[in-house]
C-alpha cells in the first residue's frame, strides 16, 4: 500500500475529563501528520512534500471539509500514536487526504479524510493542481476511506 506513516506525540492538553484525547484534539494529530508529510517551506524538499506553505507561498491549501469516524478512545500516552496517511482522490484544484489513527498499542482509534483546495495567495481563488504536484501526489493514491452508514 502506498500509504505514508507518521508519529504524532500527544500532548497533555489533548485530554479531556474522561482521560483520553478530546475529540477536537484529534484533528489536530491528523493536521499535524498532513503538514509533515506535505507541506515544505519552499525548499528543495523530495518525495512527498510537494505543497509549499508559509507567508511567502504563492498559493494556499485550504480545508473545505473535514469527516471523522472515532472507533475507539485514545487514551494518553508519551509514545506517539501512528498516522498513516494516503491520498484517496486528486481533483482539478483539490484533493482528498486519507487517515488511520492508531494507539501505540496498535489500536485503530479513528479514521478520516480531509478535502484540501489549493487557492492562489494573489487572488483567494482556487488554482489547478501541477503536473508536478499531481505526480507526487499519484503515488500515494488508494482507495478513499469508507465511512460507516449513518
Amino acid at each position: 500500500m502506498p500509504r505514508v506513516r507518521v508519529p504524532v506525540p500527544m500532548r497533555w492538553s489533548d485530554l479531556d475529563a474522561y482521560g483520553h484525547v478530546n475529540n477536537a484534539a484529534m484533528l489536530t494529530l491528523l493536521e499535524e501528520a498532513r503538514i509533515a508529510t506535505f507541506w515544505s517551506d519552499g525548499g528543495s524538499a523530495a518525495g512527498t512534500k510537494v505543497l509549499t506553505a508559509g507567508p511567502t507561498a504563492t498559493s494556499f491549501t485550504l480545508v473545505a471539509r473535514q469527516e471523522i469516524e472515532y472507533l475507539a478512545p485514545l487514551d494518553y500516552s508519551q509514545e506517539p500514536v501512528a498516522v498513516d496517511l494516503w491520498i484517496g482522490r486528486i481533483g482539478g484544484a483539490s484533493l482528498e487526504v486519507c487517515y488511520e489513527l492508531r494507539s501505540p498499542a496498535g489500536t485503530l482509534c479513528a479514521k478520516a479524510a480531509t478535502s484540501i483546495v489549493m487557492v492562489e495567495a494573489a487572488s483567494g481563488r482556487p488554482r489547478r493542481l501541477t503536473e508536478d504536484e499531481r505526480t507526487a501526489l499519484e503515488s500515494l493514491l488508494e482507495d478513499p476511506i469508507e465511512f460507516r452508514r449513518r
